[in-house]
């Protein structure tokens, strides 16, 4: 399960508002690659909507089957805002429906293109 817990007011190329929630998923205990010590973290992620503001603050604490993946990207670069850090990273995270696999995904739920595989 992932929980809506904001909402974040963004501009098209276009210039026309819209609107994405904040996802955050369940606990993970994550073990540091520096110290070898575990921390807790949850992750996040963004989804589009054509929801109006009001609608948005209304799902705030709704809670929908799914989880956050990690998705493999192209590198590019991200700056950390409360130190100035540049970091270079590979991936993202996104939403994925509950009983979503990777090949209904990438065939857009019609699994049986994917069997032909």
């Amino acid at each position: 399960m992932v929980r809506i817990i904001d909402y974040v007011k963004r501009q098209n190329s276009a210039g026309e508002d819209f609107f994405l929630l904040l996802l955050q998923g369940g606990l993970q205990l994550v073990k540091s690659q520096e110290t070898g010590r575990f921390y807790a973290t949850m992750k996040q992620a963004t989804i589009s909507t054509t929801f109006d503001e009001d609608t948005c603050k209304s799902l705030i604490g709704e809670e929908i089957p799914g989880s956050i993946v990690k998705v493999e990207t192209d590198p590019y670069e991200y700056t950390v805002q409360e130190t100035g850090e540049v970091l270079t990273l590979s991936h993202r995270w996104e939403y994925q429906r509950e009983g979503d696999t990777l090949r209904e995904i990438v065939f857009d739920g019609k699994p049986e293109e994917a069997l032909a595989l």
